[in-house]
């Protein structure tokens, strides 16, 4: 009987699962489950972080809210103080009546001046002292002046002399002198003007009153010394310079100031031909200096320029007191100089029209406010007031 001869068993391969075996998962490395425990937290993070920021902005945006209804607030409170300061220009007063009466008051409201008068023969010399003056007129809103005297013989009005300017008061003491070469034989047709002005910086020169003295009725034998009271100065007809128009527009949030120059007209022919070539200067004044400066572009051959040109300025909302803004009207000479036609100042530091538009300004906030405002001759240079 034969024996069965049984193979022996087949060795399965390595790494092979034994039949009917259930198969094992992969392992995840350490280093992948710290990773997505990294990028989960940092996601996590993220979102939370978000989440405060938009809450933190959504509180900020509430306080700057309630901050520019404070500051928009605090401007038109300002322009209103400012609307309530303003006072006419000298043109649009009506003349005061005359008579006896309005003439005696003038002189107490006026004030007087000392003066001095003599003439010296050898150098042919008519010598001229300024000595003081009392109860000046008040011009200035604070119920001050800043007195000067302009000293001149008619009917020579180029030939002339000023003292110093006198800082708020109504009492200055000047003593200055001036000297005026005339032949003795001539002085008798010449009247000596005294002038008493009230200085401003920003805008015209106000004429307080004047002291006229005919030179045929002085006895220049021997010294004078002689006390007069002032007289209303005759009003000056004006040289017609042009018109010129812009707006003026601040946002306190900002603390933005945008001035444009929107046209000018009827301006002063500077050329030889009958026309000009008109440009505008924008300067932003601080303290009495010009901190800025922009200008628009030059229009050729005209007389009535048309720019709607914009120029914007950052003044914080506690400047805006401080600042000035000056338009200078110039015609453009390709050979020479630039000559200066005229000039505007606007500002709190200013009076007439030129405070009535800043007023109107900072009254509005956010909105352009437009104005037309006749041109000035533009400044003299002027000494320093005194300390």
């Amino acid at each position: 009987m034969r024996v069965p001869h049984h193979a022996p068993p087949t060795a399965l391969p390595a790494g092979a699962a034994a039949a009917g075996s259930p198969p094992q998962s992969p392992r995840v490395p350490p280093w992948a489950l710290a990773a997505i425990l990294l990028v989960s937290g940092l996601l996590l993070f993220g979102c939370c972080f978000c989440l405060y920021r938009k809450r933190c902005r959504r509180r900020l945006g509430k306080k700057s809210q309630a901050q520019a209804q404070v500051h928009l607030q605090e401007v038109k409170e300002l322009g209103r103080s400012y609307i309530d300061k303003v006072q006419p220009e000298v043109e649009e007063l009506e003349p005061a009546p005359s008579g006896p009466g309005s003439q005696a008051a003038e002189k107490h409201e006026l004030g007087r001046l000392q003066y001095s008068l003599d003439y010296d023969f050898q150098s042919g010399q008519l010598l001229v002292g300024i000595v003081q003056a009392e109860g000046l007129a008040a011009l200035d809103l604070g119920g001050s002046s800043d007195p000067y005297v302009r000293v001149y013989l008619l009917p020579d009005k180029r030939r002339r002399h000023e003292t110093k300017v006198h800082r708020q008061t109504l009492n200055p003491h000047f003593g200055e002198n001036f000297a005026f070469k005339v032949p003795y034989v001539e002085l008798g047709g010449r009247v000596l003007v005294m002038a008493v002005y009230d200085f401003d910086r920003f805008s015209r020169n106000d004429a307080i009153g004047e002291v006229r003295v005919p030179m045929s009725s002085v006895d220049l034998g021997r010294p004078v010394l002689a006390w007069r009271e002032l007289q209303a100065a005759p009003r000056e007809e004006q040289e017609k310079l042009g018109d010129i128009c812009f707006s003026l527009r601040y946002v306190p949030t900002a603390g933005k100031l945008t001035v444009i120059v929107l046209e000018a007209k009827n301006l002063k022919k500077m050329d030889v031909g009958g026309l000009s070539d008109p440009y505008v200067k924008v300067h932003l004044l601080q303290g009495g200096k010009k901190v800025r400066k922009k200008k628009t572009t030059i229009k050729k051959n005209t007389l009535n320029p048309y720019y709607n040109e914009a120029f914007s300025f950052e003044v914080p909302c506690d400047q805006v007191q401080k600042v000035q803004v000056e338009l200078t009207v110039l015609d453009y000479d390709k050979l020479g100089k630039n000559e200066a036609i005229g000039r505007v100042a606007v500002g709190a530091a200013a009076g007439g029209a030129g405070l009535r538009h800043w007023a109107d300004m900072l009254a509005n906030p956010r909105r352009p406010i437009a104005q037309w405002h006749s041109l000035r001759p533009p400044d003299r240079v002027r000494p320093l007031p005194a300390p």
